[in-house]
């Protein structure tokens, strides 16, 4: 029997989701309501992970980075969110910004931006979205004109996730206005060019120590080495990019139903009604397996994606990449809207009140649902792949 083939993490892996859980207990956890309730981003997580080297798993060893697999970088995040969803963006969004370079950058950029990334320097956002360009992210505005050997850009970024934090920015532009998704552009825009700046905060649901801003930039001049890839390919990076990033949207809608499960299991084991625990009634017990199901379904579609973006990662074709990637993260946010919604009605009361981590766990996972494409564009993707 030892010649079967297995369909599991490895051992390097089980501890790698062993070492961040203890991280994120101990360092990350006992901060998590205050950022939440203060809605200021959390320090604390980002010294921890950058003390541990978790904040940017993924970038490759000839950048500084640990050279992380994107299954890894998944654990990385999904444990973070269990405990704290805000926190978890700081690897998940770093990677985010940083896979435009990585697939398409050249080797003078990914030197210039990287191994600052790697060591706990600089952050990484990622700029595409605007206030008329969201789900139809190629109506953007957002220009670059070129002058000489640079690109002066101007325009307005929306729902920017840690903008102001981080140092550097994806920003999608428009080169060719005749041209629609083939006259967009990708560059790199540091936080402290000229003309940047940065819109107040948003008021959010959930997400609240995860700073999401406008990007403002006002003839900000961005020299052409910059530039991501060949004048005109920028959409098609960004399409390429989400491939391998809704993965790690997945992986934080897994962490946050993870960690609202295991509050509820906790409690209904300690809460007594009618002389028992409220775990020994079979409604509570339905309730518990059902949301343990649908969690476990959601995790193995979310590491087989992470696995096939992986692949192509390193350059194997993998044709059902976009369909896997998209259903995974509109199945994995599902899934975390039910579980966290299940949660809260498990502590009856008490889940309603802010005295326990469930209400802000159902708050967070609502947004696993709505960015990096809306779970009704996810469909349109799917169906599109499904129907080619």
């Amino acid at each position: 029997m030892s010649d079967l083939p297995t369909y599991a993490l490895s051992e390097e892996q089980e501890l790698l989701r062993a070492t961040v859980r203890e991280l994120a207990e101990a360092k990350i956890a006992p901060f998590a309501a205050d950022v939440d309730e203060e809605s200021r981003f959390p320090r604390e997580a980002l010294d921890a992970l950058v003390d541990n080297g978790m904040h940017a798993v993924h970038v490759p060893e000839p950048y500084g980075g640990a050279g992380a697999d994107a299954l890894s970088a998944v654990l990385v995040i999904e444990e973070v969110a269990r405990v704290c969803a805000s926190s978890s963006l700081i690897p998940a969004v770093n990677k985010l910004g940083s896979v435009p370079v990585l697939l398409a950058g050249s080797e003078e950029l990914k030197r210039w931006c990287l191994p600052s990334l790697a060591a706990g320097e600089a952050m990484f956002s990622y700029a595409l979205s605007e206030a008329e360009a969201g789900s139809d992210a190629a109506g953007m505005r957002t220009r670059a004109v070129r002058d000489g050997d640079a690109y002066v850009l101007d325009g307005v970024k929306t729902w920017i996730t840690n903008a102001g934090e981080s140092r550097f920015y994806t920003v999608m532009a428009v080169t060719d206005p005749g041209a629609g998704a083939r006259g967009i552009s990708a560059f790199v825009v540091d936080r402290d060019d000229e003309g940047v700046s940065f819109g107040p905060k948003e008021r959010k649901l959930g997400i609240k120590g995860s700073p999401t801003r406008q990007v403002i930039l006002e003839r900000v001049r961005v020299p052409e080495w910059r530039r991501i890839g060949a004048e005109g390919t920028g959409f098609k990076t960004a399409l390429a990019t989400l491939d391998h990033t809704r993965v790690t949207i997945a992986a934080q809608a897994l962490g946050i139903a993870q960690g609202a499960l295991d509050f509820a299991i906790g409690y209904v084991k300690e809460r007594r009604q009618f002389g028992k625990p409220v775990s020994d009634f079979q409604g509570v017990q339905f309730m518990l397996a059902d949301m343990a199901m649908r969690l476990e379904g959601a995790r193995q579609l979310t590491y087989h994606a992470a696995v096939k973006s992986e692949r192509a990662m390193r350059g194997e074709r993998i044709p059902d990449l976009t369909l896997v990637s998209s259903a995974c993260k509109a199945l994995a946010s599902d899934v975390a809207m039910d579980v966290t919604t299940d949660a809260v009605q498990l502590l009856g009361g008490y889940g309603y009140t802010r005295e326990f981590p469930v209400e802000r766990m159902m708050r967070d996972a609502k947004i696993t649902q709505i960015y990096e494409g809306t779970n009704q564009i996810q469909r349109m993707v799917i169906a599109r792949q499904l129907l080619k």
